[in-house]
C-alpha cells in the first residue's frame, strides 16, 4: 500500500463520495435523508481498505511467484493468512473516523461526546469484520485469474443491501434477508446507533451480529485457503488456479 493510495483511501474518497451522495439525498429528500446517506458512505468507505486492499494481495503473490513459497512455508497459517489484514484494518479505522469527522463538521450529523466510546467501539469492530470479509473474498479469489472483478461486485452490493444510502426496510424481503449476511450491515447500524445514543443493550445486539459475521468470514477463508493449499500441493502445480 502506497502512501498516496492511502492517504488518498482515507482523505479523500470519504469526501467525495459523501458530497456526491449528499447532493443527491438534498435534491430529493431534504437535511434528514443527507444526514442519512453521509453517515452511511462515511462507513462504506471502510470497504476500499477491507476488501480491495485484501483481495488484491492474493493477485500480487501470484504474479510475484510468492504464493508458492507461501504454501510451502511452516509458518502458521492463521497468523499467515489474518496477518495480511492487520495494515487494512488500521487504514479502515482511519477511513471510517475521517469519514465521520467530516460528517460531523461539514454536513453537521448531530454528535453527542457521550456517544464517544460506542462509536469507537462499532468502528473498531467494524473495520476488523470488513477485512474478514475482504480474507473471505480474497480466499474466493485464490480460485480465480483476478480479485478486481470481485471487489467491485461487492463493493456495490453493500452500497445497495447495507442500509447506506436507504432504509434497509425499503427493500423487498429477500433482499433485506439478503443484506443481513453482510458485516457491513451490522456495523453500520451499530455506527447509526452509537450515535443516536442507543441503550447498551441495543448496542451490545449489534455488537454481537458484527463480532459474529467476523468470526464466519474468517472461518470460511481460512477453509478456502487450506482447500486450496491442499490440491496445490497435490497437483504440484498453482497453474489451473
Amino acid at each position: 500500500m502506497r502512501l498516496d493510495f492511502v492517504l488518498g483511501t482515507v482523505f479523500i474518497i470519504p469526501f467525495t463520495q459523501m458530497v456526491f451522495f449528499a447532493f443527491v439525498a438534498g435534491l430529493s429528500g431534504g437535511a434528514a435523508a443527507v444526514s442519512f446517506v453521509v453517515v452511511g458512505n462515511a462507513v462504506a468507505t471502510v470497504t476500499y481498505s477491507s476488501i480491495f486492499s485484501v483481495c488484491q494481495t492474493t493477485d500480487s503473490e501470484k504474479e510475484a511467484g510468492t504464493m508458492e513459497h507461501l504454501l510451502v512455508s511452516p509458518a502458521n497459517r492463521f497468523a499467515l493468512y489474518f496477518g495480511r489484514g492487520v495494515v487494512p484494518i488500521l487504514a479502515s479505522l482511519a477511513t471510517v473516523t475521517v469519514g465521520l469527522v467530516y460528517a460531523v463538521t461539514i454536513f453537521h450529523v448531530p454528535f453527542r461526546a457521550s456517544s464517544s466510546p460506542a462509536i469507537a467501539v462499532s468502528i473498531i469492530l467494524t473495520a476488523v469484520a470488513m477485512v474478514g470479509f475482504g480474507l473471505l473474498l480474497g480466499g474466493i479469489a485464490l480460485y480465480l485469474r483476478t480479485s478486481i472483478i470481485l471487489g467491485n461486485i461487492f463493493l456495490f452490493i453493500g452500497l445497495l443491501l447495507s442500509g447506506v444510502n436507504f432504509p434497509l426496510s425499503s427493500l423487498p424481503l429477500p433482499l433485506q434477508y439478503l443484506g443481513d449476511v453482510f458485516p457491513l450491515t451490522w456495523g453500520l447500524a451499530a455506527v447509526r446507533a452509537s450515535l443516536a445514543g442507543a441503550s447498551l443493550g441495543t448496542l451490545l445486539g449489534l455488537w454481537l451480529n458484527v463480532v459474529v459475521g467476523a468470526v464466519a468470514s474468517l472461518a470460511i477463508a481460512m477453509v478456502l485457503w487450506k482447500t486450496f493449499e491442499r490440491r496445490a500441493l497435490a497437483t504440484g502445480s498453482i497453474a489451473r488456479f
